[in-house]
């Protein structure tokens, strides 16, 4: 499985638009139920940094093929104070 960390910072006047794009993609995501993905977004305390955490058991991402998720990602850098930094990662530790 893979599993691939997205962090970034927004500008805080873009915030309700961007939660506005990534609530599409949540509903897209609850219509077509992607096999192989596991998806999960955090708000951070600050109420403008946000990590994406997405786990993947087949090949390739199934939310590049989700036109919501295409939308949301189209202009996040005009959204950020930070740009989305991408990582692949290991799990360390898990529970349960």
């Amino acid at each position: 499985m893979k599993h691939v960390i997205v962090r970034y910072r927004l500008k805080a006047d873009r915030v309700a638009e961007h939660e506005r794009l990534l609530a599409l993609v949540f509903e897209e995501l609850a219509t077509h139920k992607p096999e192989g993905l596991a998806y999960r977004v955090w708000r951070l305390a600050d109420g403008v940094s946000y990590v994406h955490q997405a786990s993947l058991s087949g090949p390739g991402n199934p939310l590049t093929a989700l036109g919501a998720f295409r939308a949301f990602t189209a202009e996040i850098g005009d959204r950020c104070v930070e740009p989305p930094a991408s990582a692949d990662a290991t799990v360390a530790g898990s529970y349960p």
